[in-house]
């Protein structure tokens, strides 16, 4: 079984956008983003969202985790 984790902390510092400004842009709740990144919780139409705004896959969002 293939194991992942979020990379959205690395996305979001390579294009320079805080959770906020992605928060604002995507109309998810900031601290449903924060929750995303830590791996706690995540919500279709919240990777959706995400995903569109940074013109991204949703299996963009996500790397293998060792």
């Amino acid at each position: 079984m293939v194991s992942v984790r979020p990379k959205l902390r690395k996305i979001l510092k390579e294009r320079g956008i805080t959770q906020m400004e992605l928060s604002e842009m995507t109309e998810v709740p900031q601290g449903s983003i924060s929750r995303f990144d830590r791996n706690e919780k995540h919500v279709d139409w919240h990777l959706f969202s995400i995903a569109k705004a940074l013109e991204l896959r949703i299996e963009d969002l996500f790397e293998e985790a060792d």
